[in-house]
C-alpha cells in the first residue's frame, strides 16, 4: 500500500488502521509504503507505474486531487493511469481566526476585508494543498481579495492564524478543535454539514452565505487495468472494517468519518471532483510551485 505522503501524517495512520486489519483478515502482511517527494508525485508516479496484478495500491488524500487537478505537468493522468477501488473516510475542515480579530461570524471577516485598501493574508500547508482551495474559494466566492501565505504544514499555518500574523486558515478537526475549546483560536465555520459532528453550534460556509463545501476525503486506487474482481476484494474488505468499533473511535480521533464507496462510485466521484477543483482553480488563479 503506497501512501505518496510523509509518515505520521493523516494519510498515513488512516492506511496503517487499514493495513493493519487487512493483515489480520487475510493472514498476509499488507505493507505501508511511505514513498515521498514533490507533493505526492513521486510516489504516486512510481505506484501507477506497476503491474496490475494486485499487489500495488495507492493510498492517497484529497490534496492527490488537487494537484492532480491543478498542475498539468504531472508525470501521469489521475483518471487514466488509476483505477478506482474506495474511498475509505471524509473529514471536514474549519475556517479559523484569532479570537483578537474579534470577528464573530463569517460575514463580520467578510465585511471587514472587504474594507482593507490591500489584500487580506491567509495561510495553508502549502501551494495546491485542499486548505489552499478552501481558503481561496471563501476570497473569491464572497467577494474580497486576499493573499496566499503557504506554510510547511498546517500547525505552521494554524498558529500564525492563532497569533494573527495572517488573517484566517483552515484546518482539520484535531488541529482547530483543541485551541479553539482552550480560547486560544476561534472557529467561524466548517466546510460542510459533517464539522457539526465534531464541533457543535458551527455554522457551514453554505449556512454563513457563502456558497461552497468541501471535506478532505481519504481513498485507495489501483494502477490502471487491475481487475475489477481484485479491487472489489479490497474494497469489501474496506467497507467491512469501516464499521468496526476501534477504527470509527481512530478516524473520530483523527477528525474523520468512515465514508464508503466501491470501486465505480469512487472513480465517478474522483472524475467530478478533478473538473470541479479544475475549474475553481482556474477562476480563482491557483497554480503549482
Amino acid at each position: 500500500m503506497v501512501v505518496p505522503f510523509t509518515a505520521g501524517g493523516g494519510t498515513d495512520v488512516i492506511t496503517r488502521i487499514f493495513a493493519q486489519h487487512l493483515t489480520d483478515a487475510w493472514k498476509v502482511p499488507v505493507i505501508v509504503d511511505n514513498r515521498v517527494g514533490a507533493g505526492g508525485v513521486v510516489g504516486s508516479k512510481w505506484a501507477a507505474e506497476q503491474p496490475p496484478d494486485g499487489r500495488t495500491f495507492l493510498a492517497v488524500a484529497s490534496a492527490f486531487g488537487v494537484r492532480a487537478a491543478i498542475d498539468r505537468t504531472v508525470p501521469y493522468d489521475a483518471t487514466k493511469d488509476f483505477s478506482g477501488v474506495a474511498q475509505m473516510a471524509r473529514s471536514p475542515s474549519f475556517l479559523v481566526v484569532s479570537p483578537e480579530r474579534g470577528f464573530r461570524s463569517v460575514a463580520d471577516l467578510v465585511a471587514w476585508a472587504k474594507q482593507q485598501p490591500q489584500p487580506i493574508q491567509y495561510a495553508s500547508a502549502g501551494v495546491g494543498s485542499t486548505a489552499h482551495l478552501h481558503s481561496a474559494a471563501l476570497a473569491h466566492l464572497a467577494g474580497f481579495k486576499a493573499e496566499h501565505i503557504p506554510y510547511r504544514g498546517t500547525p505552521e499555518a494554524v498558529n500564525d492564524a492563532m497569533n494573527g500574523r495572517v488573517v484566517y486558515a483552515f484546518a482539520p478537526g484535531p488541529n482547530a478543535i483543541p485551541l479553539a475549546k482552550s480560547g486560544r483560536l476561534q472557529i467561524l465555520a466548517t466546510t460542510s454539514p459533517a464539522g457539526k459532528n465534531f464541533y457543535p453550534g458551527v455554522p457551514t460556509l453554505a449556512e454563513a452565505g457563502v456558497n461552497y463545501e468541501g471535506d478532505d476525503w481519504f481513498g485507495v486506487f489501483a494502477p490502471a487495468k487491475t481487475p475489477l474482481a481484485v479491487r472489489e476484494k479490497l474494497a469489501i474488505e474496506i467497507q467491512r472494517i469501516l464499521t468496526l468499533p476501534d477504527v470509527k473511535e481512530r478516524l473520530a480521533g483523527l477528525g474523520a468519518e468512515p465514508d464508503y464507496m466501491g470501486p465505480e462510485q469512487w472513480e465517478a466521484f474522483f472524475a467530478r471532483y478533478l473538473a470541479f477543483v479544475r475549474k475553481l482553480g482556474d477562476e480563482v488563479d491557483i497554480k503549482p510551485q
